[in-house]
């Protein structure tokens, strides 16, 4: 991610997601569910996608048991937007936020 005054590599962008959406409560973790060879498998919890002036954040997480799923995806949506904007002074076009198990 490149302004004329700032370089961000994707590294510390997904870091930034993770903590942003790591802080959320009702967040058990950021990851895949499952056995550890499912989560080498499935790749990284966060993907950063960047075309042209258009940014996507891909997250995958597990959730919390008894925590609202909609109002989870929606909060950790809002977290990840406002610390890239806050922090990074960079625009996301979309946040897809994927709950891939329920648990601790």
């Amino acid at each position: 991610m490149t302004r004329p005054d700032l370089s961000v590599s994707r590294r510390v962008v997904a870091e930034m997601v993770t903590r942003a959406a790591g802080d959320v409560a009702g967040v058990a973790r950021i990851g895949h569910a499952g056995p550890i060879w499912r989560r080498v498998i499935a790749g990284p919890a966060v993907r950063i996608m960047k075309r042209d002036d258009a940014m996507t954040v891909r997250i995958v997480l597990v959730a919390r048991p008894g925590t609202s799923l909609g109002s989870l995806t929606r909060a950790v949506r809002e977290a990840v937007d406002d610390t890239l904007e806050r922090l990074l002074d960079l625009r996301v076009t979309t946040i897809d936020v994927v709950v891939d198990g329920v648990g601790g």
